[in-house]
């Protein structure tokens, strides 16, 4: 097969034999899976297990818990599937779309339509979709760190091996695809070990081990409830509704709900937005992110440029004149197939070497590549050798690059254009000190800051974000960007060609120090984001180049412009399709929002934990009926908790989110519970002994406290207390109400309220429990703040 590509039937037929790229979809899981997460769990399968006993034994009001579990499963099923349709599509817009060669013409396809010894084209930023053999290569370069590690570029030549998962850093060129699909090395990677989802959620392992926690009580406690409710009771069905009615609330079964809800509430805001969440705990990380690092071009300033304007040189220059000089770029930019954004600038005002007529014909090509900062040729015809790059790199010491900085003070980009007499070699790894090329003109290019930039910045400066503005150009052209933006610590730009390499806290400290860098490299983009995490720090990385690709991949976030190149959108866990920077405040809100409101609503559903766990322990030793049936549960915890969590769960949060958040709810719910649980003991216990009591009078008693002290943990957990909130409070205690004082409502619930002392004793105990509550809440409050300090104290310190 030769290098023109397959022909349309050839594709048919490989189609129709399955021999294509589909792999499974990574950006949301399948309808089945969706169902199955929220149907078949644990928990779910003890409730629904009950259900199904109460339907038989009890009235239909003792079997209410059932439903809400039905209802429940049904809101998260909805939901899931909204933010998978979310995903989905987003997807598709932010697909890379490999090029491939067929019939002889280059033509976009979508990735999983390849096939079987598909001509793949080839160019810098793209990944590489299948594995193949390279046909093709023009100085081409290819980056496999995230196969193997290793971070060093690897030359292709024509015949050696190209696998899925690298991506191209310099260079053109053309491979043969020959494992497609599930059979590609990056396919097998990510099925094996998930070599692309590594993002870990604290919040979800938080949640599976407070429930842990919980399986060792309810077990325990569920068996002395068996014992007890059916040996003490007046038939086998009270008895069995009883021992129903404490099994039931020691089950959290909205928590989970809730989480899951909660990310996929989040990933619909956020695809709303235009932004693609390629991984769900990713959400979740961005709520804890203290530290932004930020790629200034395509991220800070727009991806497009212009030429400013071309300065000829007079220190050794050779006559050169700036038509010359124009020349000269226009056949450099003639070289590039698939050019950047700064040769496009560049080819926009050259004219090419085919408008000229002149004969420019490239022996041998060296590609742009981020780690040397240059590219260049050497022409036929006694043309000689022609450099474009970094000023500094390619005139280190001379007057040209003096002269470049003072340029590019001003915040315009700056190249130097150089000449040589030498040769490049054949594979165009010749070093400048090999070249000693001659400085002949000086290139600017004019940066369009973003109009979102400043305020972004200053949200960020706002809600203690610390940011780092890191970049391959020269440190003073991106201090000074940094400085029209407002950036604290713009005024000190580094050049990270002096930074320390050895030891490693030294290195650390300075990048904790400074906020600009310049001249960085991939590798030192890397090392910066790992010397940020090794100090404590939870890190996002924005980039949209394969020079960003690196600190992308081990940031604890990657956030990833829409247009840029193949392999940033594929590494990172988010995408910002429409580029827009004034998006990430509201990535980071978002991620706040859940966190901070997973974290709140927990406290309620421990805490009903916990206090039935006491209720079932107190009234097993005392050997009494149970205070509550089932219908006393599920109205107290409907109103109490269900129901204001799930606006509670949507609320904004701008808190940001810390490590330690299994300790921090346990911290309060275990003791409130128990306070709880004691006063509805309490309050049972005092009804039993009034004259006249009976079982409807003690229970009704015992929910009046129950509901009153739960009403005041839902008070301490919505604060503030803004206006939505006190009138969620309100109408939760109003419907409480109206249920106690309809005939109805009575009637169906079976309440019965024994002499008005009694009711007032019943509401004397709950103000008792709210008291106690306020306290445990500031205590809880206050040594959360201290352990805060204690975690911002460790950061601070050098590692």
């Amino acid at each position: 097969m030769d290098g023109t590509g397959l022909t349309r039937a050839q594709v048919a037929e490989r189609v129709a034999d399955g021999r294509t790229n589909q792999v499974p979809a990574r950006s949301s899981r399948s309808l089945g899976a969706i169902v199955r997460a929220n149907v078949f769990t644990w928990f779910n399968g003890l409730i629904g297990t009950l259900f199904v006993i109460m339907l038989v034994v009890g009235p239909i009001q003792d079997s209410l818990f059932g439903f809400v579990i039905i209802f429940n499963a049904l809101i998260g099923i909805v939901q899931e599937l909204r933010a998978k349709r979310t995903l989905d599509s987003l997807a598709i817009v932010g697909e890379a779309r490999p090029r491939v060669r067929r019939d002889g013409a280059e033509q976009q396809v979508q990735s999983d339509e390849l096939v079987l010894d598909d001509v793949v084209l080839l160019g810098p930023g793209e990944k590489i979709p299948v594995d193949g053999v390279v046909l093709e290569s023009t100085a081409l370069e290819v980056d496999e760190s995230l196969l193997t590690g290793e971070a060093d570029p690897v030359r292709k030549g024509v015949g050696d091996e190209a696998l899925s998962g690298s991506f191209v850093v310099a260079g053109q060129g053309a491979m043969r695809a020959e494992r497609v699909g599930s059979d590609a090395h990056a396919a097998k990677l990510a099925a094996e070990a998930q070599e692309f989802t590594l993002v870990r959620s604290e919040l979800r392992d938080g949640v599976s081990q407070i429930i842990k926690y919980l399986t060792y009580l309810l077990v325990p406690a569920a068996i002395l409830q068996i014992i007890v409710q059916t040996s003490i009771a007046g038939g086998f069905r009270d008895g069995v509704s009883r021992t129903v009615a404490g099994i039931v609330p020691m089950v959290p079964e909205g928590l989970v709900l809730l989480t899951s809800v909660a990310f996929a509430v989040g990933v619909v805001r956020l695809g709303r937005r235009n932004c693609l969440v390629q991984e769900l705990p990713a959400i979740e990380g961005l709520a804890r992110v203290d530290t932004v690092c930020l790629d200034k071009t395509g991220t800070l300033t727009e991806g497009g440029m212009r030429l400013a304007g071309i300065e000829v040189l007079d220190a050794g220059a050779n006559g050169e004149t700036e038509a010359q000089v124009r020349e000269v770029l226009g056949a450099l930019g003639a070289l590039e197939e698939r050019p950047n954004a700064t040769m496009a600038a560049i080819i926009e005002a050259c004219p090419g070497t085919a408008a000229t007529g002149a004969n420019w014909a490239a022996q041998t090509v060296a590609a742009f590549s981020s780690a040397r900062k240059w590219s260049g040729a050497t022409f036929a015809d006694g043309r000689g050798t022609w450099l474009l790059g970094a000023p500094d790199i390619l005139g280190a010491g001379t007057p040209a690059a003096r002269r470049a900085e003072e340029v590019g003070s001003g915040g315009l980009r700056v190249l130097l254009l150089s000449y040589s007499p030498k040769e490049l070699s054949a594979d165009g790894e010749n070093s400048t000190a090999d070249l000693a090329p001659r400085p002949v003109a000086l290139v600017t290019l004019e940066q369009r800051i973003r109009e979102d930039a400043a305020p972004t910045l200053a949200y960020f400066e706002r809600q203690s974000v610390n940011l780092k503005v890191i970049s391959g150009d020269n440190a003073v052209s991106v201090g000074a960007v940094a400085q029209v933006l407002g950036l604290p610590g713009a005024e000190h730009p580094v050049d990270a060609r002096e930074l320390p390499e050895a030891p490693a806290t030294e290195f650390a400290e300075e990048i904790e120090g400074n906020s600009v860098f310049g001249r960085v490299t991939p590798r030192q983009k890397q090392q910066m984001v790992l010397a940020l995490r090794d100090r404590g720090h939870t890190v996002a990385m924005t980039g949209d180049g394969v020079n960003d690709v690196l600190a992308l991949k081990n940031a604890d976030i990657g956030i990833a412009m829409g247009s840029g190149s193949g392999a940033a959108r594929a590494v990172a866990q988010i995408v910002l399709l429409d580029e827009r920077f004034a998006t990430l405040p509201s990535v980071v809100a978002e991620g706040r929002r859940v966190v901070g409101n997973i974290e709140r609503v927990s406290n309620l559903f421990l805490v009903k934990s916990f206090e039935s766990f006491l209720l079932v322990v107190l009234t097993g030793i005392g050997r009494l009926p149970y205070p509550f049936l089932p219908r006393h549960s599920t109205l107290v915890g409907t109103l109490t908790i269900g129901a204001p969590s799930f606006f509670l769960a949507l609320a904004p949060n701008l808190a940001r989110a810390r490590t330690g958040f299994v300790r921090r709810v346990l911290r309060f719910a275990i003791p409130a519970g128990l306070v709880n649980g004691g006063a509805a003991f309490v309050s049972y216990y005092l009804a039993r002994l009034a004259p006249g009591a009976t079982l409807p009078t003690e229970q009704t008693s015992a929910m009046i406290t129950l509901f009153t002290a739960s009403l005041a943990v839902l008070l301490l957990v919505a604060r503030p207390l803004l206006w939505w909130k006190s009138l969620l409070v309100g109408t939760m205690a109003g419907l409480f109400v109206l249920v106690t004082v309809l005939p109805y409502g009575r009637k169906f619930f079976q309440l019965q309220f024994g002499a008005w002392q009694q009711t007032v004793l019943s509401f004397a105990v709950a103000v008792v429990a709210a008291v106690v509550l306020e306290i445990l809440w500031r205590w809880s409050r206050a040594k959360d703040a201290e352990d805060a300090e204690d975690a911002e104290a460790r950061v601070a310190e050098p590692a």
